[in-house]
Order: C-alpha cells, then structure tokens, then sequence
C-alpha cells in the first residue's frame, strides 16, 4: 500500500472518527505548504517545506501529522513531524505508518504511542491549559483572506496569534521583530481585524464586562507619509466609514481632530503639529483624551518613537492607557536598546536569513569595490576650483562629497557599477547627501547606455517635494521602466515597496546597522524572474552584513576568488534623529590634473549568502545553487577537447540539460560569476576546476593569430568575420547550424559567391569553420 493509499484508507478515516472536520470549527489541512524553498536562480528553487496534515481548530493550527506507507516504521517521519511543527509553532505532532501513531508534546518533550488521534477539544484544552475568555473570543475571528484573494504565510500567523495571545494575557507593551519585506503591515491589518470583529476595547477588556461593547479605535502611527498612506491601502478589507486618514490639511479645514471612525492613521509628524495656545505648543494628539485609542500600532518603532530623548515619546507617553504594539525590523542591539526597554523583549521574532531560506525573501549577492582614490591627498598639480584646502590632510571615505568634492572621483566609481550592472533593471543609489544625489543623478544620465529616455535617473530627496514623490510612485509601479534608477541620501533607506529592485549602489557610509538593514530591505521583496538581487559596496559597509544575531556568525572573508584587502570601517556610530544635509562649513572642491582621472584603478571581489547566513564565494554560492557539475568530463583537457568541436559541444550541452543544467541555467552562473562577457566554456571551467574566466574578446584574439598563421587570406578574413559574431553574441554562432547564416551575411545571401571565394565546397568550408575552433579553446598560459 502506498503512501497515498495509506493516507484515504487508513489516516483520514483515524482523524474523522477524533471528529477533525466534522467538529464545527476545526479543519484538516492537507499538503500544507509551510515555506516556498529559497531561490536557487534561473527560476529555480529549493525543496520547499510541506507538511502532509496540519490540524486547525478555531483558527489555531494546533498539530502537525507526517504520513509513511503502510510497510515504513510508523516513526520513520518523526523528524519531519517536529521539523514542521516548531517552524509553524503547533505544540502537538504525530507519526503514523496508519496502522499506529506516535505523538510528542513539543512544549514539554513528553513523546510516544498513542491510540488514537485527540478529539478538536481535546487538543485545544491540552494546548491551552487554562481558559481565557478573550483568546476564545479572538479564535472565533476567521482571518481576512479577501474571498480567497489573501493567503498568510505560517510565520504571519504565529505572529498574530502571538500579540493576541499577549493582549489576552492583559500585556500592554508589545513588540515584534520581523526582518523587511515579510509583511508587517498584513499582520498590523489582521490584528486589527479580530480587534474589530471581536468588539475588543479597553474597557472591556478591564472590566470584563462587555454590555453594550463597542468596537475598538485602533490607531497606526507611522513617521513617513508613504508608510501611512500604505497601510491605509492594506486596511482596505474594512468598511469605508472605519478607515480615517488623518493629515493636517483636514484639520486646518475642518478646525478640529477627527474622531469619529474606527482605525486611524497618521504620523508622528502630524500629531506633533498644531497651532500654539497661549503661546505654549498644542500638539494636535492633545486634542483626543489620553483613553481615546485603544490600540496603537506604531510601525517601524525603532526609528525613535520609543527612544528616551524622543519628543515622539511624548505621545506614546500621552496615549499610555492603550495597548501599545511596536513593529520593528532588527534585533536588540544599542542602537534600538530604548525600544526594547520600552516594549519588553518581541513575542516573536522573524529574521532575515529565515526569510531568504524559507524563500519568502530574494537573496544576495555583494559586489565590494575598492579604488586607488578612495582617499585623497591635495597635491600642488591638482586644481583647487573652491575652498580652502587642508594642507596635509587626509581625506577619507566620511569627508567626501560633505567637505571635500571630487567629480572625477564619483564618475568613476559611476561608471564602474554602470558598467557591471544591467542598465534596464531598477536600482536605488544611495548618496552622502542631497547635493551628492544630484551630482550622481547626473552622471548616471550621462554615462547611460541603454536608454536615451531624460527621465532614466531621477533625484528622490526631501527637497524633490511632490515631483519626487511622483518619480517614486512611478518607479514602485512594475508596468513602468522609467524611472530606471533614484539616486537619495536618507529618504528611501525605508518605506520604499518596489518589488523589482535589482541593485542597489551604497555610495555613502553607513553608521547604524539598523538603517543598514532597511536599505538592504528595499531589494529582499520577490517579483518574478528576480532570483537575487546584487549590493554594489564602495563604502566598506560589508562587514555590517555579518549580524550574528539576525544573518548568522560572521566570517572572516578570505578574498573569495579575486585577491581582495577590504578596509576595515570603523565601528558604527549610534544613530541621530536627525542629521544635517549640509555641512556649515564651505566645502572643497577640487578637479583633478588633467590625465589624473585615467590613473585611477580598482578591485572587487563578488561575495553571497549561504543558507547558514554566512558569507561564501561565488564558486561556494554555485555549488550551493546547483550543486556539483555531472561528470562529463574528467578534466580540463577533456572539457576542451568536447568544447573545441561543434558536433560534441551540442551532445555535451544536451547532456548538462537531461541533467538539469540547461542554457538557462548556464546563463545563471555566467551572471553570478560575472562572466556575462565570456563563453559558457568558461563558466563549466570556473565551477569544476575554479579556472578564472576570460572574455570572449581575449580568447578571439589569440584565436585571431592562430588563424592568420594556419589560414589562407580569404578563409582569415571569413573567420575574422565569425570570431566578431562570436564575440558580440556567445558561442551559439559557432554551432554548424549557424554556418549557412554567417555565411549569408558575409557575402550577402549568396552561397555560390562565398564557395568560388573560399574554394573547395561547402563540406570543406564545414571543416575549416569547425577546424579553427580549436584554437578558440586551445588558449592555456596565452590569456
């Protein structure tokens, strides 16, 4: 008996007799898909995880159930069982052949046979110990799904039901910590939801007594207009009278705060405003009594609401009869050590790495460049074009573009990751400052390739006003390609939900890992084909990727594959609340002597993170991606004595593919090795035998002197003529079919022409065409 035989004849029968999805209220969930698997590249993924039942009673997933065929131990898939139930934080799982169960309580490690499976009561009472009139109430509450539109993911869920667990529990300070991109605003909305629908209210849940209950005012306070305005969207599920938008026009209009509605949003910028009285400040949140909400959520808390010396404090302070529930997107550190005092320790925690490996995140890679000018000394030869300079001084990485500017400095590092990246993808550019995201706005443009669109990098700062918020909204919508790139300095490091981010360019220090995490947040969102999404570094901000607390345990990088001495940064200095865009003193500027700009060099080093949080090189990363290449061939010299003909690179490509390594999947490794300008050949070189890659216009060149040496003048000029195709398009323009197309476009569709201009016949000319190829691959110790 098979599995699936085993599961109808013996399982379901054992689970409906307990009255699972007979009870009202509870429910069987089969095939439930617990995560998505991580993203391997070329549209792939990892083995996602699935639990064959999972038991849900009053919308609590309460126990996981792990089926074998009938001839298997009834215990064989006992790991998988409290594999899946710790990820989805069900206390009970079982084991079971469908001829005997085994079961564990996950909370008290108490395990063994059991008879038969516990009744939807039953398991409810085992879970819960002691009663509690508002978790009953809470579990009532179906989550929204929008008719099936809407489906939570399982660590939404725990989430949930961890911050309703704590207000029943009579908690008045709570906090999550879940990584960016993973949905906070989703839980804030379902939260709200059973709130709402429960009739929840603070003086209900103080006194017990719920004659005549109300419904909830729920607040969501936020320190970005975006933010607000997002989360106004989300909560669109509810009726159009609970919903209120508070904005400081409305107000002024209206004289007076609003309060009639059930969900409120604002920001803390809002509620800090309002006319003086008596000459003394009158915040307009003074207007509501101090009892008014009943629960504030205060989104991406960690940016100040709850720090000491905030006057955001104050009105967290004012409102303090609320439940309060802080969303935060970093784990306890100093930088946000007054959040946790004021919150507590989070009722759940949700990290980076857990996001990327459950697939639910896009994960990384990480371009680190260093250059000869990433300091700077005045010399007499350079021209002084403003200021006064520092006779002496060393300029670092801190001073440029605030006290000292160097066009020819930021061209370059433009034009380096202009270069590397693909011009049509969206990317962010992160700059010192607002002037600085202007000066790299224009360049952008003007080292621009591939679109002759005015519009293709725009500047999105606090001075861009409504235009920026425009060019914002436009770049967020997938539809559009224009924008392209947004160079900012602080305003998109948060609130920014731009699914297609494919690069992001650090171009300013960064001194808070908090804010570090943000802006790698704008590139963790999944949108289809993005299977990762890359971090341009010249900054030094790499060691802020090893978070032991949120990624996993740092490791010392070794270089990975190109000889790399990253510069140790300083340690990150605790975050302002503000931070002035200009420096008071005039700033330096200095162009460069002429000829200067061209001395510049530069190296990289390309990094990513494993599935352990750990930094790996990109031969480690492909390896981990699609793991170790079949055996085609033994070694280098058979790889290109296949490589070298036609007729056995098309039985070896065909090969690779049965095996899952198909042209898509070439073309994956190429871009992750950064090999996108040399031959598929050097890509199966590079993961099997760690060979760097050259270009395919290096490995034409030495081509090109063979050919002249062992060709007649006409057969070199043809194959001159392939070797450009080759270099311009890949190796594909060296199969045999593509012979009779070259051979048209040389001679302008006229074979005859091109047999009396090569001699012999089409035969030889096969042979000559296939021939020269060797030396195409033959090029050991001349590249």
């Amino acid at each position: 008996m098979n599995e699936a035989e085993t599961r109808a004849e013996h399982i379901d029968p054992a689970l409906r007799a307990a009255g699972w999805g007979v009870v009202e209220g509870s429910r069987v969930m089969r095939e439930y898909r617990i995560t998505e698997g991580r993203l391997q590249g070329a549209g792939q993924r990892s083995k996602p995880e699935i639990a064959d039942y999972v038991l849900v009673y009053r919308n609590h997933k309460l126990a996981v159930v792990e089926a074998k065929r009938r001839d298997l131990p009834y215990t064989e898939g006992l790991a998988q069982a409290k594999q899946y139930a710790g990820k989805i934080g069900a206390r009970f799982t079982y084991a079971t052949n469908g001829l005997r169960i085994y079961g564990v309580d996950m909370q008290n490690g108490v395990e063994g046979d059991a008879d038969a499976y516990p009744s939807p009561e039953e398991l409810w009472n085992r879970t819960f110990a002691e009663a509690n009139d508002w978790r009953e109430r809470f579990a009532a509450v179906p989550f929204e799904d929008k008719g099936g539109l809407w489906g939570s993911r399982y660590y939404q869920d725990s989430a949930i039901n961890a911050v309703l667990e704590a207000v029943a529990e009579n908690q008045q300070r709570i906090l999550l910590t879940l990584a960016t991109g993973t949905g906070k605003t989703f839980i804030a909305f379902q939260l709200a939801w059973k709130l709402f629908k429960s009739r929840w209210s603070l003086s209900t849940w103080k006194t017990g007594n719920r004659d005549g209950a109300r419904q909830p005012r729920i607040l969501f306070l936020a320190d970005r207009n975006i933010l607000a305005d997002q989360a106004y969207n989300a909560f669109s599920a509810f009726p159009e009278d609970a919903l209120v938008r508070i904005a400081p026009d409305d107000i002024r209009k209206k004289g007076r705060v609003p309060k009639n509605g059930s969900v409120f949003f604002t920001i803390f910028q809002t509620f800090m405003s309002g006319p003086p009285k008596d000459g003394k400040p009158s915040p307009y949140f003074g207007e509501y009594p101090p009892d008014f909400f009943d629960f504030i959520v205060i989104d991406e808390c960690h940016r100040g609401g709850a720090n000491d010396e905030s006057t955001w404090r104050g009105i967290l302070e004012y409102f303090a009869p609320a439940v309060q529930l802080g969303l935060t997107a970093t784990p306890k550190r100093k930088d946000n050590a007054d959040t946790y005092a004021y919150f507590g320790e989070p009722v759940y925690v949700y990290s980076l790495k857990e996001g990327i490996n459950d697939g639910f995140l896009t994960p990384f890679r990480v371009k680190q460049y260093a250059t000869t000018l990433d300091e700077y000394r005045y010399t007499s030869d350079d021209n002084l074009v403003e200021g006064e300079i520092e006779a002496g001084k060393l300029y670092e990485e801190k001073d440029f573009n605030r006290s000292i500017e160097i066009v020819e400095r930021e061209r370059y590092r433009v034009k380096l990751f202009m270069d590397a990246i693909n011009q049509r993808e969206k990317s962010l550019v992160f700059c010192a400052n607002q002037a600085h995201a202007l000066l790299v706005r224009d360049l952008i443009n003007q080292l621009k390739t591939e679109s002759t669109d005015p519009n293709y990098c725009v500047r999105v700062t606090a001075n861009d006003g409504e235009r920026g918020e425009q060019y914002l909204r436009e770049f967020q919508d997938n539809e559009k390609s224009i924008p392209t790139v947004l160079t900012t300095s602080q305003k998109l490091s948060t609130g920014v939900d731009a699914r297609n981010v494919r690069n992001i360019v650090l171009m300013r220090m960064i001194n808070s890992m908090i804010e570090f995490k943000q802006i790698i947040g704008r590139g963790t969102r999944l949108y289809d084909g993005k299977d990762y999404f890359t971090i341009y570094d010249f900054v030094k901000a790499h060691q802020l990727f090893n978070d032991k607390d949120w990624d996993g345990e740092a490791e010392v990088l070794d270089g990975g594959d190109t000889p790399f001495t990253p510069i140790v940064p300083r340690a990150p200095t605790e975050a302002k609340q503000t931070r002035p865009e200009y420096e008071s003193k005039p700033k330096v500027r200095v162009k460069l002597r002429d000829g200067k700009e061209r001395t510049i060099q530069h190296i990289s080093v390309t990094t990513f993170w494993g599935p352990d949080g750990k930094p790996i090189s990109a031969t480690e990363f492909l390896t981990v991606l699609f793991g170790q290449l079949p055996e085609f061939f033994k070694d280098e010299d058979e790889l290109r004595a296949l490589w070298s003909l036609p007729d056995t690179r098309k039985k070896l490509l065909e090969g690779l593919a049965e095996k899952g390594f198909g042209k898509d999947q070439l073309v994956e490794m190429q871009k992750i090795i950064d090999a996108e300008k040399s031959d598929l050949f050097d890509v199966l070189a590079h993961v099997a035998f760690a060979m760097q890659p050259i270009t395919r216009e290096a490995r034409a060149e030495v081509a090109h002197q063979a050919v002249h040496q062992r060709f007649n003048d006409k057969q070199q000029t043809f194959l001159d003529f392939v070797l450009a195709h080759y270099v311009k398009e890949g190796v594909e323009e060296l199969e045999q079919e593509k012979l009779t197309k070259l051979l048209r476009l040389k001679y302008h569709d006229s074979i005859p022409d091109a047999v009396s201009d090569l001699g012999g016949d089409i035969a030889e000319i096969r042979n000559v065409f296939s021939g020269f190829q060797h030396y195409l691959y033959d090029t050991r110790g001349t590249c």
